[in-house]
């Protein structure tokens, strides 16, 4: 079979959300009100498909969209996000995702882009397009009677790292308004500090809110509250839904899901968490995605109490400019490295002096101190994998004594990236 890789045209918009949901096994069809919304949040101009050359169909899908990534040091580097990937299984393993990468990889490099980022859905695939693991996440479920926190109190008022009393603020339950109001300075304020996090456009809010809604994405309504200091500034919000399961003895057993938490202080971290677990009838709190290195356990009397249920992958890289891309991130520590990057896909691949002192970098024609793979450095870039480990597993290449330990001091960073939001 032949296929024509493209940008879709507005009317072919249907059809390219047809693949998409065939694509991730969703079996709903398209309607007027999805293709409105999509008319309105896909940029068609990033937004390709690969029509069968005898059927008309649009048989993949791809779109990208403009993304800011915060690295170390808390710089905010451009970057093409990619989603709505899919292939219909008519039409795999005949090189169409190969082609739309390639074609949103030149595009990206003529926007100055400097990386490319995406949620891998499945493991295998994106290594292939020099995209490598560069976040993880962790999923907690909380034994609420289990934690030794005073239920009776929603607020903590005592034990290691609480402040003492009358420096606390106070939780609100809000509404949607208020939450579209609060949320995206928050948000900034965490993301300004946070290597791994994503901006969040006025969208996002509206979607998360009700204001948006799409059979795609159906809105559920949800609890929302927030945690202000005793000056009265925001400093906290979590979204979070219950269910409502009961044993034939008439004993309550809810679960509360937490759908986000943001917190811009470790005070407002605590507080939050002490307030769902204070809620009646709740007796385990799912913490939803968090940070591997989360505060969450350690916060809780009884770290026990908060069973891990979800450790994975989330966010990946992939380095477009390493010049920029390397330029844009601060060090641990200082030191000097060469590195030899090879790139199957080409825009990435050469020799790199980086000076992790001034946090400068440029291509050189030194001899090589580490050669890797574009895919090692992207997981390398926000701090979380190790070099050592990188080397143990023959993704990276010493080539001079000490540089791999050198590269595990230089790019590690003290607390693990975190990306909160799928796309």
């Amino acid at each position: 079979m032949s296929a024509d890789v493209r940008p879709i045209a507005a009317s072919e918009l249907p059809d390219w959300l047809r693949t998409v949901n065939t694509g991730f096994l969703n079996t709903a069809r398209a309607t007027d009100s999805d293709v409105a919304q999509r008319a309105k949040d896909n940029d068609l101009a990033r937004t390709q498909g690969a029509f069968d050359t005898d059927t008309g169909r649009c048989v993949a899908a791809f779109r990208s969209f403009a993304q800011e990534l915060t690295v170390p040091g808390g710089a905010a580097v451009p970057s093409t996000a990619i989603s709505n990937v899919g292939v219909l299984p008519t039409h795999r393993r005949q090189g169409l995702l190969t082609r739309m990468m390639a074609a949103e990889f030149a595009a990206a490099g003529a926007r100055g882009d400097v990386l490319a980022t995406l949620i891998a859905a499945e493991y295998p695939i994106y290594g292939r397009y020099g995209f490598g693991p560069a976040t993880s996440l962790a999923e907690w479920e909380i034994d609420v009677p289990r934690t030794g926190l005073d239920r009776r109190l929603s607020a903590p008022v005592d034990g290691p790292g609480v402040p003492p009393a009358g420096s606390w603020g106070r939780i609100d339950l809000v509404d949607e308004a208020e939450v579209r109001q609060v949320g995206p300075e928050l948000h900034e304020r965490l993301r300004a500090r946070t290597p791994g996090m994503i901006d969040r456009s006025e969208l996002w809010w509206r979607m998360r809110t009700g204001l948006e809604q799409v059979s795609y994405r159906p809105y559920q309504e949800k609890f929302f509250a927030v945690y202000r200091t005793a000056a009265g500034e925001p400093a906290g919000l979590v979204t979070y839904r219950a269910d409502d399961h009961w044993t034939d003895a008439k004993v309550p057993q809810n679960t509360v899901q937490v759908h986000d938490l943001l917190a811009a202080t470790p005070q407002a971290e605590r507080a939050l968490w002490q307030f769902l677990c204070s809620i009646d009838w709740v007796q385990k709190v799912r913490t939803g995605y968090r940070a591997p290195d989360d505060l969450v356990p350690q916060l809780l009397p009884d770290p026990r109490s908060a069973r891990l249920v979800t450790s994975a992958d989330f966010l990946w890289v992939r380095v477009l400019d390493v010049v920029r891309a390397l330029g844009a991130r601060t060090y641990e520590a200082p030191g000097e490295l060469v590195l030899e990057v090879t790139d199957a896909s080409g825009p990435a691949a050469g020799r790199y002096r980086l000076d992790a002192g001034t946090g400068t970098c440029e291509r050189t024609g030194a001899a090589a101190d580490l050669r890797l793979d574009v895919s090692a450095l992207g997981s390398l870039y926000l701090g979380d994998e190790s070099a050592v480990r990188l080397a143990a597993l023959g993704r990276v290449t010493q080539e001079r004594p000490g540089a791999v330990a050198l590269a595990d001091a230089v790019f590690r960073t003290a607390r693990r990236p975190w990306c909160p939001d799928i796309f």
